[in-house]
């Protein structure tokens, strides 16, 4: 099940702040100026064990005849239609609006989880003021001041309360390998190729598959569900609302497939979109393979594999234990040695370390080489276990897990993957109190 909370509302209530902070980044815009947000923003968060993707949208504004006002009413619709649970956020200082009922009347109609956040109450009087909201018929009615974080706390934890748990390893399920990208970077064409036909659409117009489209691929002795997914454009040119249909639906597909086929254009390289969509398949623990494509039109005198390769790894690190295919679907040149790499991957994804094994390897290099101590406290890890998830995650057990820094995750990673094969996942550590 797929994890999506969107923040829906007037303009000008406080959404991009409130969802700058559930992120932890300044992504969204922000300005007193009604209306800043026109285009749709999408983030990943974690609480309370549960992954989950955060929708920014713009402010609603019913019956109005701006053209930019107009599609973000119909992209509010769409984002109510698809998200998991709804956050709809008002302003105390202005109370009730005529825009607040209008919205109020049509999350009323959705069967999904709503909660009715009032936004900017940061003093007693403005707490008192807020209760006039509960007319509006809520039953999960929150108070919050986003400038602050008062209050988003026990937001996260009653949202968090109806997400689907973190992922669990499914049982006799068949692999599921999502190809994203950038619009008209092959993903339809790689599909056909795969299958051996015309299954989807493919033309030169960028955007032209819509939907997520899942086919069974039954050959060479090889069986599981591809994914091709509606290209995920740059946010700000996402202006059509069945643009905005279509990056929803590849964001779900990366959420529920098993490896993201991350489709780059040779030509072009790896662009900051790309970037996003690497870091928000890496933040699902998803696996991962780059697939290069357009090699064929590539001049070989000035770019070699392996510097490609290397930009490649310079704009995605520190994660960079990622395979990359450079193929070509025109040509069919190595399109099943990428399946091939994909299917490897999910296996390390997968991959199972005894954890009498572990603590065998890991206690003798972490005796060698122990955490930096804190303030005179020494930390010993007493204890590693690898956690029953879908993916690589390895609880350390020891007497103070929340002062290990940094870089000693990074070395516990680095032997984690030295030892054994994990290329093109991430791996999840924990510190846990012994």
């Amino acid at each position: 099940m797929s994890n999506i909370v969107a923040i829906v509302g007037r303009p000008n209530v406080g959404k991009s702040t409130f969802f700058n902070r559930l992120i932890g980044e300044r992504q969204s815009i922000v300005d007193n100026i009604s209306g800043v947000t026109r285009d749709r923003q999408y983030g990943a968060s974690y609480w309370n064990g549960k992954n989950f993707t955060v929708v920014d949208t713009g402010g609603f504004v019913p019956h109005s005849d701006d053209v930019f006002e107009a599609a973000i009413r119909e992209q509010v619709k769409i984002a109510v239609d698809e998200a998991s649970v709804i956050i709809f956020l008002v302003d105390v200082t202005t109370g009730i609006t005529d825009l607040d009922e209008e919205v109020a009347n049509l999350l009323r109609r959705s069967k999904k989880p709503v909660f009715l956040v009032v936004n900017k109450v940061d003093n007693g009087q403005r707490l008192f003021e807020a209760n006039e909201f509960w007319s509006l018929g809520f039953e999960n009615t929150l108070f919050l001041s986003a400038l602050t974080g008062s209050g988003s706390g026990e937001i996260l934890d009653a949202v968090a309360d109806h997400l689907s748990d973190d992922e669990q390893p499914k049982e006799d399920s068949l692999p599921r390998f999502a190809i994203v990208g950038q619009p008209n970077v092959g993903k339809s064409s790689l599909t056909n190729a795969l299958l051996g036909e015309d299954r989807n659409i493919v033309t030169e117009i960028a955007g032209t598959t819509r939907d997520s489209i899942d086919a069974l691929y039954t050959k060479f002795d090889k069986e599981f569900i591809l994914v091709d997914t509606a290209g995920i454009r740059k946010k700000a040119k996402v202006h059509e609302n069945l643009e905005f249909y279509s990056v929803l639906r590849a964001i779900k597909a990366i959420e529920d497939c098993d490896v993201c086929i991350l489709m780059i254009d040779a030509q072009t390289g790896v662009e900051s979109q790309d970037q996003a969509i690497f870091r928000l398949a890496q933040r699902r623990n998803k696996g991962i393979v780059i697939l290069v494509n357009k090699w064929d039109l590539v001049e070989k005198s000035t770019n070699t594999a392996r510097d490609v390769e290397k930009v490649i790894k310079e704009r995605i690190a520190p994660f960079t234990d990622v395979p990359v295919v450079f193929v070509s679907v025109h040509e069919k040149t190595r399109i099943f040695r990428a399946i091939e790499v994909a299917l490897e991957v999910y296996e390390n994804r997968n991959r199972k370390v005894k954890t009498s094994e572990l603590n065998e390897l890991l206690l003798e290099l972490i005796e060698k080489m122990p955490p930096p101590a804190h303030k005179g406290r020494h930390i010993k890890i007493k204890y590693v276990t690898q956690l029953p998830l879908a993916y690589p995650a390895f609880a350390f057990f020891c007497n103070h897990p929340a002062h290990v820094k940094e870089n000693y995750r990074q070395f516990l990673e680095n032997q984690l993957r030295k030892n054994y094969n994990f290329a093109g996942v991430p791996i999840s550590i924990f510190f846990r109190q012994k």
